[in-house]
């Protein structure tokens, strides 16, 4: 079957224009996909909003968006405490749903909107954009190919430094927007997920263990648009308890009976967004650094080590689809929405909805949720728990 929708007549609406909502649109752009419209917090925000981004059409309310017949696909990029009814929405509506992680709040929820994309028979994708960087998938490929031989060790980090000062807000601290996990949730899903998409190995059982640093943090009593250009004083601030961890390192077994390790944190100065890992085969290992993305790290026993740099001409078939410039051109963050973006769009028009995508879909999203729970629990109860996928 060929879908009757083109770059020509497809029309997109963005849910969310703060930091990661004009990523999903310059994606979209640079895929030369039409972006029709966007929603904000306030149909004031979205016509501003409209303005700035070159965005033809600001719809006062998501309801609004949904009802438009011209939108055909709905990115969400909204607070995570609305992924889940707006997503749900959408699919009702029959659009097709981009979702940033996580995907919801819980696994049941998580489950509802596999089911529902599934009897809808609607395209569905989470973002987890750092599978798409070019060294990524060819360290995927060189697990696949048998380069490294059977995986013994998983490791690596996620380490940030944004929430280092007891000043430093955001509205994912608060489990009412948020959700009860913190640096788990926001970053720790990315590195799990990137490790199950690399080597191709399912988690079985976690342990894990989290701290709260600052459990009292200074709260803006008002918005922080209100204080732009102004220092805060000790007046502009009110006390707030934190429930969620800025910390957590995780034991992992794998199914084929790999080990591994992961620590999240969101107070390591200087660690801006540093995702890491190392991958350890019976053959040789695989390291891979997301604050040098376009270097791939081959270690070896009996022979020099190597360090791979993105180029085309050098990397695996698969690999070279998700890089478009040639050695030499370094390709980052925003390629990685660009990337993802061509995969779902191209499932889109192909539209033949039976063949397997080549993207994360909401069931990696329902995958993590289930994982995410599980590291939460063990975390109060101090124990293993299994993974029941």
């Amino acid at each position: 079957m060929v879908s009757q929708l083109n770059k020509q007549t497809i029309g997109v609406g963005i849910v969310g224009t703060g930091f990661i909502g004009p990523a999903h649109i310059e994606g979209l752009v640079r895929n030369g996909i039409r972006v029709l419209g966007l929603v904000e917090s306030t149909p004031e925000l979205a016509a501003r909003k409209a303005l700035e981004l070159s965005i033809p059409r600001a719809y006062g309310n998501f309801e609004s968006m949904l009802a438009d017949p011209e939108i055909h696909v709905v990115h969400l990029a909204t607070p995570n405490f609305l992924h889940f009814p707006q997503a749900k929405a959408a699919l009702l509506a029959g659009k097709h749903v981009i979702c940033e992680k996580p995907l919801a709040l819980t696994a049941v929820q998580s489950a509802e909107l596999v089911k529902l994309a599934a009897e809808k028979k609607l395209v569905n994708a989470v973002n987890f954009n750092i599978r798409m960087y070019p060294m990524v998938q060819q360290a995927r490929s060189l697990v696949e190919n048998g380069e490294i031989g059977d995986v013994f060790i998983i490791q690596g980090s996620y380490l940030q430094d944004w929430l280092l000062l007891p000043t430093d807000w955001n509205w994912r601290l608060e489990p009412g927007l948020g959700g009860t996990l913190r640096a788990v949730g926001d970053i720790g899903s990315h590195w799990l997920d990137l490790m199950t998409f690399v080597t191709g190995l399912k988690i079985t059982e976690v342990y894990a263990d989290f701290k709260t640093f600052l459990p009292i943090r200074k709260k803006p009593a008002k918005p922080l648009e209100t204080f732009t250009g102004k220092l805060l004083t000790p007046e502009d601030y009110v006390d707030q308890p934190i429930k969620t961890e800025d910390y957590a390192t995780i034991l992992l077994h794998y199914e084929n009976g790999a080990q591994g390790v992961l620590t999240v944190a969101q107070v390591c100065s200087g660690r801006k967004n540093r995702l890491f890992f190392e991958i350890n085969g019976s053959k040789s290992s695989l390291s891979w650094n997301g604050e040098q993305p376009n270097e791939l790290w081959i270690g070896h026993r009996n022979e020099p080590n190597q360090l791979l740099i993105k180029d085309p001409s050098l990397m695996s078939e698969e690999a070279r689809s998700t890089a478009s410039y040639p050695g030499g051109h370094a390709e980052g963050f925003p390629d990685t929405f660009k990337q993802l973006n061509k995969k779902v769009y191209q499932y889109i028009f192909n539209g033949d909805f039976d063949k397997k995508p080549d993207f994360p879909t909401f069931a990696d999203g329902h995958y993590e949720m289930i994982l995410c729970e599980a590291i939460e629990r063990s975390a109060r109860e101090k124990t293993w728990v299994k993974i029941n996928s």
